[in-house]
């Protein structure tokens, strides 16, 4: 589907208020523990996902054009952008609705307290918006 076509679906769904999100492709290590707690708060907040394991998540990151620097443990595709780490779904869901021209977003690391990352000693961080220069800025703070 061509981009702006999409944007549209995209924006009719939400005008809408439908209920049904885009699905999520989830880019894991079969061994991690926290990418399964995030598969589930994607679900929880109504995306469909898909888990794909993989040996090497920085060549599906690199694949997919989220710069190694803002990386994390897993790498997702949602519609026509990346999202990696941890990033809260409410984030996703306004990235999908102001549809901005970027890759997408990280929550680079793991910080405690993030979706899949929950903890009782939580550390502020922040969602960033990488633009597809590699260059990123605050989407959200947490």
């Amino acid at each position: 589907m061509k981009r702006p076509l999409a944007i549209l679906l995209t924006t009719l769904a939400f005008a809408a208020g439908a209920a049904e999100l885009p699905q999520v492709e989830i880019y894991k290590s079969p061994y991690c523990g926290c990418c399964a707690e995030w598969a589930k708060h994607m679900a929880d907040n109504g995306f469909r996902v898909k888990s794909i394991d993989v040996e090497d998540v920085p060549a599906a990151r690199a694949r997919l054009g989220m710069p190694e620097r803002y990386g994390s443990c897993h790498t997702a595709r949602i519609g026509n952008y990346v999202v990696e780490g941890h990033v809260p779904a409410e984030d996703i869901k306004r990235l999908l609705k102001e549809q901005p021209k970027a890759v997408g977003l990280a929550a680079p690391g793991m910080p405690a307290g993030s979706p899949g990352m929950e903890s009782a000693r939580k550390q502020p961080y922040d969602v960033l918006l990488v633009d597809r220069k590699g260059k990123a800025r605050v989407f959200a703070k947490h």
